[in-house]
């Protein structure tokens, strides 16, 4: 407990600077949001409308001054109001996070389902056929980035064989099969190497080779010693990729207009719409500092290790 107590509080100034720094990224990024509202609008208003609009937002207030209200606005639940629907943004939030939940929970499902078995498959198997086609199939994986996955499953599944909707029509099962075949083909060629890797390591170790000089079957030792001793390393890609998932895959969801949060941070920053960018900043950090918080919770819980080399400082 005082561990996660100790951790949490490492993490609280991280966030802060996070924030601090994108608010002040976003404040030099030398686009004013008010003139770039009625420009994508198409319409021409006067200067005077435009500073009063500015007034309207606290645009024209000094940096600190905007960041402390936004800061405080933020403890009590308002993360602003969007500037181009003037709709609250914790509202617009919470209404697009379902989709990505969603998404996030069927690829890490379909992840674990293809890299952890292959992965233990292709360190048993050891340069042997099954370890090489393995291999070979991670390194593609590995190559081709989301937006060509994603591509090729829209032109195989949507029009040539017509099974799935090119285009999302609503966060449903059905939408959601080439979302996330796209996310875990990258996913699971990347995770299979690591998992890989780590049986490996668990294999050439000393009380693995004792294990068998007693006797003891290789399924035995696979699944109650080696898996065991592995699940630190699963643990870890399984943080990384629920932290990035949760965050919204922006490119996937535009792709296939998944009306998730990473759309929705895309929307907000080709419309300007600053307090979306912000709010979709600080719930990366959010999500990331909790995510690493969970994960060096865990490793301490079940690697003695960590847990004796923190109790001798």
């Amino acid at each position: 407990m005082n561990y996660a107590l100790r951790r949490f509080g490492q993490l609280i100034p991280i966030l802060f600077g996070i924030t601090f720094l994108s608010f002040l990224l976003i404040y030099l990024a030398g686009s004013d949001a008010v003139t770039e509202l009625y420009t994508n609008r198409g319409v021409e208003v006067a200067q005077e409308i435009l500073d009063e609009r500015r007034a309207e937002l606290g645009l024209n207030l000094p940096f600190l001054t905007q960041y402390v209200n936004w800061l405080w606005g933020m403890f009590h639940g308002d993360m602003g109001i969007s500037y181009v629907t003037g709709e609250p943004v914790l509202a617009a939030f919470l209404r697009k996070l379902p989709a990505t939940l969603l998404l996030t929970a069927l690829s890490i499902l379909l992840t674990m389902v293809i890299a952890i078995p292959a992965g233990i498959l292709a360190a048993v198997r050891q340069d042997k056929g099954t370890d090489f086609i393995l291999r070979f199939c991670s390194f593609i994986g590995n190559a081709m980035p989301n937006f060509f996955v994603g591509m090729l499953l829209m032109q195989l599944l949507g029009i040539q064989l017509e099974l799935l909707p090119v285009i999302s029509s609503g966060v449903g099962l059905k939408s959601a099969i080439m979302p996330t075949l796209t996310l875990a083909i990258a996913m699971s060629a990347k995770y299979m190497r690591q998992v890989r890797s780590a049986v490996l390591e668990e294999l050439n170790k000393d009380y693995v080779q004792g294990a068998m000089a007693r006797g003891i079957s290789d399924r035995v030792i696979l699944w109650k010693n080696v898996m065991k001793a592995s699940m630190l390393t699963i643990m870890t890609l399984l943080a990384l990729s629920i932290g990035s998932l949760l965050g919204g895959t922006a490119i996937v969801e535009s792709i296939f207009m998944w009306d998730g949060v990473g759309k929705l941070a895309v929307d907000a920053i080709n419309m300007r719409d600053y307090p979306l960018i912000q709010a979709y900043v600080m719930w990366m950090a959010i999500i990331y500092v909790v995510v690493n918080l969970v994960a060096d919770i865990l490793y301490h819980q079940f690697d003695p290790r960590i847990r004796l080399g923190g109790s001798r400082k």
